[in-house]
């Protein structure tokens, strides 16, 4: 994390999921975009949840990722309680490999919308963001067009 205004927050619903979490976490250092990172479950801390989306934008967040496993509701719960675009992380679990994560992610009702990356594909999301924030502040693009110079390199 870094002193400057987080733009990106992270939310994931367990601890159990920062494993994954850190891999978008560290994408987000190597482009140098400061973030924030909180756990709160949508079960478990409704209003913690909500408190926080609602408050987001507020913050100066602009994304914002969400992680979570099994009804993996946390995403479309934040989603519905802020108006910044939220990035959605199924984490992979144990009993249906993370198929039960992702479908109840992108079985979003109308007016709620998330986009969803990859299970456990913390680092797309932290690359989307990137690219998200790279529309209105060029600093952000030009790092994205180097990483993608320096993939198309390798």
């Amino acid at each position: 994390m870094s002193d400057q205004t987080p733009l990106v927050g992270i939310i994931m619903g367990s601890t159990s999921d920062r494993a994954v979490m850190d891999e978008c976490a560290a994408m987000l250092e190597e482009f140098g975009v400061p973030y924030e990172l909180v756990v709160a479950s949508a079960h478990r801390q409704p209003g913690m949840v909500h408190e926080w989306a609602a408050g987001a934008a507020d913050r100066g967040i602009r994304v914002i990722v969400a992680a979570a496993g099994k009804a993996a509701h946390l995403g479309g719960v934040v989603a519905a309680y802020t108006p910044l675009p939220v990035i959605t992380v199924p984490m992979k679990t144990s009993d249906l490999g993370g198929l039960d994560s992702l479908l109840s992610m992108v079985q979003m009702p109308t007016g709620v919308p998330v986009a969803c990356v990859a299970i456990n594909g913390a680092k797309n999301a932290a690359i989307l963001a990137t690219q998200m924030l790279g529309m209105a502040m060029p600093e952000y693009r030009d790092r994205i067009v180097a990483y993608k110079a320096a993939l198309a390199d390798a």
